[in-house]
């Protein structure tokens, strides 16, 4: 029996009411990340910076995500299950796109595409159309065993991860590998999905080996007190900001750490810099936040009958989750970092817009599931 033909159902489906929680709970953590944000520019315009920028800035993607939201929950998932394949095609060109000359290098990677003047990183845009296409590839294709696997599991994740190796991304390589190996599971079973896992790790593994940035990643990983200064500096400033926040934190705005010694506090270090203004009761709140979120869209994949909505759910809770433990176990010292953002909380507009516009959707979901069960029921 196949892990979806298992899972067993609510006896009392909370229907559409439940979508409360669905958005309630990142708009939460959002709202977070602007206050978090406010005090790191504000702190920083001491220094000539921008003291209002940044939060402004972060509002505009908020507004934006939420107004997407909202179109995407309007939606019915039929309409993004016909234009699945359309969008993942426009997705991976624009991957491609990065390598010409509209790419944007930063930090010695081409992640970004220039577009009338603004930045926006299609790593994003891909994040949230694999599930799509992925659920309804899933649904459709009737082969089992090995084939399945190759087609249309395997051979998705090479074609998406091709353009990030070039990048380099193997930050997104990691997710977006994640992604599909967890909806293959869902559907199919775990059998393939851990070999090509255990392949996966040889491969990053190489990868890590023939590029010398990568191995410099990861010996920083391994023993950041063996170069304090310049390999490990950025592991080391974040372990000290969590501690300096102790049980309770030093208070909003008055994180020393944060102020001039930790980079990326903004982005890819916001955890920590939480962690020190509000200390371990501030970082399990947030932790405690994206649990109960993980649940309550959980028990809508609980509900799914439908083949494709069910691996939707699923698809669409793993884009959201798995940058949630990479980000926080690389600024924990749980595995190397890979300069993904946590999810509605960092700064930054393309992973905003995106992540809410996967809430939308999930809303959709929900509805779509509640009106199928309750058309079976009065049958």
């Amino acid at each position: 029996m196949s892990p979806a033909a298992s899972r067993k159902e609510e006896k009392h489906p909370s229907g559409i009411p439940g979508t409360l929680l669905i958005w309630t709970i990142p708009l939460i953590l959002s709202l977070c990340g602007l206050v978090m944000i406010a005090s790191l520019s504000l702190r920083n315009s001491m220094e000539g910076g921008e003291p209002y920028g940044p939060p402004l800035r972060q509002f505009q993607f908020l507004g934006i995500g939420l107004t997407l939201m909202v179109c995407c929950a309007l939606s019915s998932p039929g309409f993004f299950r016909r234009h699945g394949a359309i969008l993942w095609v426009i997705s991976v060109l624009l991957l491609f796109g990065t390598l010409t000359p509209l790419g944007v290098r930063v930090g010695g990677a081409r992640r970004w595409l220039n577009v009338f003047g603004a930045r926006f990183q299609p790593l994003e845009f891909l994040l949230f159309t694999v599930p799509i296409f992925m659920a309804d590839r899933l649904a459709a294709v009737r082969r089992q065993g090995y084939r399945a696997f190759l087609r249309p599991t395997l051979m998705m994740m090479v074609v998406s991860v091709w353009p990030l190796l070039f990048q380099p991304n193997l930050g997104g390589t990691i997710l977006v590998s994640a992604i599909c190996f967890l909806m293959h599971a869902e559907r199919r079973g775990w059998k393939f999905p851990v070999i090509g896992g255990l392949l996966a790790v040889v491969a990053v593994m190489g990868l890590i080996a023939i590029a010398p940035y990568r191995l410099r990643r990861f010996e920083a990983f391994w023993d950041p007190w063996e170069d304090p200064r310049d390999k490990g500096y950025q592991i080391i400033q974040g372990l000290v900001a969590f501690s300096n926040g102790g049980a309770t934190g030093v208070g909003i705005g008055k994180g020393l750490q944060e102020e001039r010694y930790l980079p990326e506090a903004e982005t890819d270090y916001i955890f920590p810099a939480i962690g020190e203004e509000f200390g371990l009761v501030g970082t399990l709140f947030l932790l405690s936040l994206y649990g109960i979120w993980t649940f309550r869209v959980y028990q809508i994949y609980c509900r799914a009958r439908d083949p494709f909505l069910a691996s939707l759910t699923m698809g669409l809770t793993a884009s959201v989750i798995c940058p949630m433990f990479v980000n926080i176990g690389g600024v924990t010292k749980l595995m190397p970092l890979s300069g993904v953002p946590l999810p509605f909380i960092s700064a930054g507009g393309s992973s905003m817009v995106f992540m809410w516009m996967k809430v939308g959707l999930l809303i959709a979901v929900n509805r779509a599931v509640y009106y199928k069960n309750m058309m079976e029921q009065g049958r």
